[in-house]
């Protein structure tokens, strides 16, 4: 769920309608918002670090953890079109600091699972918080600060997901491989609670001013172009997480890298994620087209890399690092198309409704390559993500924007 905030700021900037805050800009409460950015998406990419050693603790396959992700997807994609709604009438930033609490008590909770269940239901709780969280961070920015300084208080809460993507992987298999899986959580824990903290202190009051309906959802959904986008985002989408949920233990089992190194190339990962991220938004000013159709099929030929030449450690790396340059640069492209493709005043349910369909095609992925550990091997869920992700570009080369608005 994890890069989705970035449509929803593209909603926002395109709303008519920006409530300025009587007091001046409020960075505090804005770096607040990008500290719980980061909490949230560490949290939800801890397992992939953490897979094998968790897994073999509460005594289950890796595919039966990897469903951990499946879990928070699910209510994710829930929660975010819901959370805004059936909380109208409280104040954002006590609604806010729910979902921080939310975050803290997921993160302890994994710590102390003892089995399946305890960890699918701290997962459960995370992806309240998740959905929650995105389904309302980008108008509350835009209440905290007058509209010129908007894309700078976006681009700050943004930050926070840029910096997990970087550490969160690496950190974690690091963390969990000196202390154990569960001191990862932990660590996780307790920065949820500094966020809290900066939360409480630094997050006026914010009466609620009107949410997105059910209504305005369907109506986006109904837009052809949007109905083809929705198409590409399952795809890669699915695609990408039924892969990279077991790329630890692809690198385990293939090149048969130790966990010092396997760390190494996590980060590599993440850190081409953020590069990506910059590169799909300088290439989405001037061919939307090309950043949505090229970041998935550059998925799909790392994909390959790594079953064709995975043995070589030296290839993984570059396989694996190649991947997440991809990814980073795909939501730029595809949320960038999707709410150009809504009215001005549809544009923020086009992003809530993003963020929705990204979580059901985590969820959907992450079942889908579990089924395919389970039965066919690691091998066979990286070989679904080249096949998702070809698709996906092959449908935006056919069918994607023909010309740029």
């Amino acid at each position: 769920m994890t890069q989705s905030a970035a449509g929803v700021m593209d909603a926002v900037l395109r709303d008519p309608e920006k409530p300025v805050p009587p007091s001046g800009p409020a960075w505090g409460a804005v770096i607040s918002l990008s500290l719980g950015t980061f909490g949230l998406v560490t949290a939800e990419f801890l397992p992939v670090s953490l897979l094998t050693p968790l897994a073999h603790d509460l005594g289950i396959s890796e595919g039966a953890a990897g469903q951990a992700m499946t879990a928070t997807a699910i209510v994710g994609a829930i929660s975010a079109p819901t959370v805004a709604i059936i909380t109208k009438r409280l104040d954002r930033r006590t609604v806010m600091w729910t979902m921080t609490l939310l975050l803290i008590l997921s993160d302890v909770l994994a710590a102390g699972a003892w089995s399946l269940p305890a960890l699918l239901t701290a997962r459960v709780v995370l992806g309240i918080a998740l959905g929650g969280f995105w389904s309302m961070s980008a108008a509350l920015a835009m209440r905290l600060v007058p509209s010129h300084l908007l894309p700078r208080a976006m681009s700050i809460i943004l930050t926070g997901v840029s910096v997990a993507t970087v550490c969160a992987a690496p950190i974690g298999a690091y963390v969990g491989h000196i202390w154990g899986w569960r001191s990862a959580f932990m660590l996780a824990a307790a920065g949820g609670a500094a966020t809290l903290l900066v939360q409480l202190v630094t997050i006026p009051r914010l009466p609620p001013i009107g949410v997105a309906s059910f209504r305005s959802l369907l109506d986006v959904a109904k837009i052809p172009m949007v109905k083809i986008a929705l198409l590409v985002v399952l795809l890669v989408a699915s695609g990408h997480f039924a892969g990279i949920t077991y790329i630890r233990a692809f690198l385990e089992k293939i090149p048969a890298l130790d966990v010092d190194t396997i760390s190494l190339v996590l980060l590599a990962f993440g850190i081409g994620g953020f590069f990506g991220n910059l590169a799909g938004g300088l290439l989405a000013e001037y061919s939307l087209k090309a950043v949505a159709a090229l970041a998935p099929l550059l998925i799909a030929i790392a994909a390959v890399s790594l079953l064709t030449a995975g043995a070589s450690a030296l290839a993984s790396a570059i396989a694996v690092a190649a991947w997440g340059f991809a990814f980073g640069a795909v939501p730029v492209g595809l949320q960038t198309w999707m709410v150009r493709r809504a009215v001005p005043e549809q544009a923020q349910s086009a992003g809530v409704l993003l963020v929705t369909v990204f979580q059901v095609a985590i969820a959907a992925g992450a079942i889908f390559g579990g089924l395919l550990v389970e039965n066919a091997g690691i091998s066979s869920a990286i070989a679904y993500s080249a096949v998702a992700t070809f698709v996906a570009a092959l449908i935006v080369f056919l069918l994607g924007p023909k010309r740029e608005t």
